[in-house]
């Protein structure tokens, strides 16, 4: 545990807490429209309060909280991990370049080490030692992308390239905002975004297929997504609607005071990975969530972050889930948060 807690804490630089210097604020202007706005990775992103972004997955403070929860998200509902028959070498290709990730992120506390067939996979933060010969399915507990899907802090999705698209054909999703990889799992690319408005008149998502097919073997490429979440829930897939939709309607009728400590900023970092092997596209999906109490101690970000809210067309807020949010989100901002409009 305690490597874990060294590798957060180390980089920050600030004197603001972790979880403020290093989250990963989504606004580079004071608009926000739907985009492909894709970069390469690997490079770290400077913010007023910090930074982010050094490696594709991401071992922070809540390292062991997250996976507690995804442990326990998965015995209350396995179905959360999918993957069609035909995505098995998929699956160790990932499950490979993840521990690669993570042994390179912190390798004081991951490690991947070969002996001829035999590689032996070290995580001191689960205490997991593991021996394994790649593609043999028998060296395993369980399938290779659960294995080291209740590993990380990422959810994870794998698209398999055929018939000139690309489909979601396996993944380990614990934390989704407000879709289901139950229902979406053999999907198209083009069906899985076919809700998302404006995207489709504006090309988007057909000129997002068409940068991931031509990504070559071992690119990365990232970029963000957000949303408005009552409480710090990182499950709000559709299976749990019952569970969390109501607090958006009881934050709107509650007490104002009470926002900047129930509504977080919720904002997901995307990475893109074409696997060697497989020649799959591997999915990552971080989520990191920013109560507006934590914003409101960095002006800049609250500034901005009313400004995006305020600016918003509907349908976008509609979709967002944020309708019934944004207008308590903003009046907080500027009473409580020392926003002026």
């Amino acid at each position: 545990m305690s490597a874990t807690t060294d590798f957060a804490t180390r980089d920050s630089g600030t004197d603001l807490p972790d979880r403020i210097a290093r989250f990963p604020f989504p606004f580079s202007r004071d608009t926000y429209r739907y985009s492909t706005n894709v970069e390469p990775a690997g490079s770290a992103v400077d913010t007023v309060a910090g930074g982010w972004g050094r490696h594709p997955v991401d071992v922070d403070g809540c390292y062991l909280d997250d996976l507690a929860e995804r442990e326990r998200i998965l015995a209350v509902d396995p179905t959360r991990f999918q993957s069609l028959p035909h995505m098995e070498i998929a699956q160790w290709d990932a499950m490979i370049t993840l521990m690669r990730m993570l042994a390179e992120a912190d390798p004081r506390t991951f490690a991947l080490d070969r002996d001829g067939a035999i590689l032996r996979w070290s995580n001191r933060a689960l205490d997991v030692e593991q021996a394994f010969v790649f593609g043999e399915r028998s060296t395993l507990p369980e399938s290779p992308l659960r294995f080291i899907g209740r590993q990380i802090q990422e959810d994870v999705v794998l698209l398999d390239q055929r018939e000139g698209a690309l489909w979601g054909d396996a993944g380990l999703v614990t934390f989704a905002a407000d879709w289901s990889l139950r229902f979406d799992v053999g999907m198209s690319f083009l069906q899985i975004h076919g809700p998302v408005p404006r995207v489709h008149a504006e090309g988007v998502i057909p000129r997002a297929q068409q940068f991931l097919m031509g990504l070559q073997p071992g690119q990365c490429y990232r970029r963000t997504n957000w949303s408005l979440s009552v409480d710090r829930r990182l499950d709000q897939s559709t299976e749990t609607y019952p569970e969390w939709g109501r607090d958006r309607r009881l934050l709107a009728e509650g007490p104002l005071e009470d926002v900047g400590r129930r509504l977080h900023l919720r904002v997901e970092v995307q990475h893109l990975v074409r696997l060697g092997t497989s020649g799959a596209i591997m999915f990552l999906i971080r989520t990191y969530l920013l109560p507006f109490e934590d914003i409101a101690r960095v002006p800049e970000w609250a500034d901005r972050l009313y400004r995006v809210l305020g600016e918003l067309p509907e349908d976008m807020a509609d979709y967002k889930g944020i309708t019934r949010t944004r207008e308590p989100g903003l009046k907080w901002l500027c009473e409580f948060g020392g926003v002026r409009p």
